[in-house]
């Protein structure tokens, strides 16, 4: 704390002191108890207002998030949209719950300045419970949809929850390599697949994106192994598209 500072706080401490000596004895010991009691419910009550404005918000950004999704999803039974709908809503709830008292738990464990083989056990089994709860969760939402959509419409909703990286990844990788064999895009497939379902379950867009960019690792580096020079394949299919937009423009 700089000088200023500390002088600030001398000073409102002296003042605190000497208003408080008046209030003592303008006012009875009971009547102070009291008005302490009306201070803290005042405090708790804007407390309170402030956390219900901040849920109020969020609600708000889930069912614009949510209606989003549904809405691809052309369902004509309005009961059935909202059913699915605050699946969705609820979900996403969930996963916030799950992921906020992890990083709680994590946060709580490295206070306790533990050595660090123990910090480290700790956080390990706190990532497994994560795991697991959200694995439960997981599952369980599934099933809710399963009960409620057809197979594309679920198809529908694992790909709005991810920012549709999947289709696009996989559009982008049946372009750039024609020569792919029927069992190696059975394979990538099967990891975006994979990448998809843990994505659904991360708590932010960074965190969905990143996932499929350690599966999409794991595929380069198997089509590197399979022959192929991702580099120079890149580089050939970015030539195909600047070479088809081109002819696109010259025919208009």
């Amino acid at each position: 704390m700089d000088i200023q500072s500390s002088v600030g706080v001398a000073h409102a401490g002296t003042a605190f002191s000497f208003y408080a000596k008046i209030l003592s004895q303008l006012i009875n010991p009971k009547q102070i108890v009291l008005l302490a009691a009306i201070l803290c419910s005042l405090v708790s009550n804007a407390q309170l207002n402030n956390t219900v404005v901040a849920d109020t918000a969020y609600q708000k950004v889930l069912a614009e998030r949510t209606a989003k999704i549904v809405t691809t999803l052309d369902i004509k039974d309005a009961v059935l949209y909202k059913k699915v709908q605050q699946y969705l809503i609820d979900q996403y709830l969930q996963l916030n719950t799950i992921h906020d008292g992890s990083k709680t738990a994590v946060a709580a464990i490295k206070a306790k300045q533990l050595a660090k083989e123990e910090t480290d056990a700790a956080i390990k089994k706190e990532t497994e419970r994560k795991t697991a709860a959200l694995k439960q969760l997981h599952d369980v939402f599934i099933a809710h949809l399963n009960t409620a959509l057809t197979t594309d419409q679920v198809e529908k909703v694992k790909d709005g929850m991810t920012y549709r990286v999947l289709p696009v990844t996989w559009t982008a990788y049946l372009d750039m390599l024609p020569r792919l064999t029927q069992e190696q895009k059975d394979k990538m497939y099967a990891w975006l697949v994979e990448a998809r379902e843990l994505a659904m379950d991360e708590g932010s867009s960074d965190a969905k994106h990143a996932v499929f960019g350690k599966y999409k690792g794991r595929i380069n580096n198997y089509l590197s192994a399979a022959g192929f020079d991702m580099k120079k394949e890149g580089e050939d299919w970015a030539k195909r598209i600047q070479a088809a937009k081109e002819a696109k423009q010259a025919q208009n």
